[in-house]
C-alpha cells in the first residue's frame, strides 16, 4: 500500500514538472511578441510602452496590498483575542 502511494506522488511530481516546463515555453513566446510590438510602437512615436509599464506596476502591487491587508487583520485579531495572564 505504501509503495502505491509513493508511486502516485512521483507521478504527480513528474506531471507538475512537465506542466511547468510547457507553461514556461509559452511564456517566453508571449514576452517576445510583446517586446516586438512595443519596439515597433516606440519607433513610430507611440506611447504604448509607458502604458504597459504602468499596467505592470499596477498589477504587481495589488497582491502585496491584499496580502498586507489580510496580514494586518490577522495580527489585529490575534492581538485582540489574547487574554491577559491571571496572577
Amino acid at each position: 500500500m505504501i509503495r502505491i502511494f509513493e508511486l502516485m506522488i512521483s507521478i504527480k511530481k513528474i506531471t507538475l514538472f512537465l506542466f511547468l516546463v510547457f507553461i514556461k515555453l509559452s511564456l517566453f513566446a508571449q514576452c517576445a511578441m510583446c517586446k516586438a510590438v512595443l519596439e515597433s510602437n516606440m519607433q513610430n512615436g507611440g506611447t504604448a510602452a509607458a502604458g504597459i509599464n504602468n499596467g505592470i506596476i499596477y498589477l504587481m502591487f495589488i497582491p502585496y496590498i491584499l496580502i498586507g491587508t489580510v496580514g494586518y487583520f490577522i495580527y489585529k485579531h490575534y492581538k485582540n483575542n489574547q487574554k491577559p495572564e491571571e496572577v
